[in-house]
């Protein structure tokens, strides 16, 4: 149990949770936030709350926000502006089949990195050299795979949720076709795929469930033993963790408990049943 603040970035941008530590921001105070390139300026949205959850991994905040720390990130979102403006405008003056995804900037070593996507290996030396004498900046140009675009630019994905690739994903697991199909889903490339065209990410997060119900599930058409009698199964549920089988006797259909017909169950309650004697 502790205490979390919601801060943003930008305007309307995606929430962040933070400690507030010993502060005790209100709702629209601007904050410092500490990330992986040194203290970034936020604002609070959501004042400090008491809430249930563990909160020892969430970052905390470094302080309030001075006049110098609003006039930095002021400077810094002007770079960054200029810098997008600059590569959208001589990308289509040397024609080169390029998208511009984000941009960043450190000021203390005046140096601005271009994250971008192209369909293939693109030779940009000319264009480092034009934007470097626009921006009289070192630049640094960092071509993305789609799963990283996604991740930079964020957005909704087909559950209604923030993308997990830019939420919490950390690093991209492979993900196969094999894991739909082992999941009984539709192979319609526009069903399983996520807001970056590859395979969606979350179909790693069940397979492992999928894989070991069927490694000790009955398979479909083999024959089992159930409470209401004999019969053979036509259909699994890996999520109600239940079989449906047909019942010899009059044709009908019945939804089992996967430890009700599985061999390993009825074996040991068999031994238990006979341990009792």
């Amino acid at each position: 149990m502790g205490m979390l603040c919601a801060v943003t970035f930008a305007r309307y941008g995606r929430l962040y949770y933070a400690d507030p530590g010993s502060y005790s921001p209100a709702v629209g105070d601007w904050v410092l936030v500490a990330t992986d390139d040194g203290d970034e300026v936020a604002q609070c949205v959501w004042a400090p709350q008491w809430v249930s959850e563990e909160t020892s991994g969430f970052p905390v905040l470094a302080g309030l926000a001075s006049a110098a720390d609003l006039s930095r990130d002021k400077l810094l979102r002007r770079k960054k502006a200029q810098g997008k403006v600059a590569a959208k405008r001589l990308i289509r003056a040397h024609e080169l089949p390029m998208k511009v995804v984000s941009v960043d900037h450190a000021l203390d070593a005046n140096r601005t990195t271009i994250y971008f996507t192209a369909p293939h290996r693109v030779d940009f030396r000319s264009l480092v050299r034009d934007l470097g004498a626009t921006l009289a900046a070192r630049v640094e140009l960092r071509q993305l795979s789609p799963r990283d675009a996604a991740k930079a630019q964020g957005g909704i994905g087909p559950c209604g949720r923030d993308l997990c690739c830019s939420t919490f994903l950390t690093e991209f697991e492979p993900v196969t076709i094999r894991m739909a199909k082992d999941q009984d889903l539709p192979l319609n490339p526009m069903r399983i795929s996520g807001a970056c065209g590859r395979l969606m990410c979350c179909l790693k997060y069940e397979h492992p469930l999928y894989e070991a119900f069927a490694a000790s599930a009955p398979a479909v058409g083999s024959q089992v033993s159930t409470p209401s009698g004999d019969g053979r199964v036509v259909g699994r549920s890996v999520p109600t963790d239940s079989l449906t089988v047909r019942l010899d006797a009059d044709g009908s259909r019945c939804s089992c408990s996967r430890a009700d017909v599985c061999g390993s169950r009825q074996a040991y309650e068999g031994s238990s049943a006979g341990e009792g004697r």
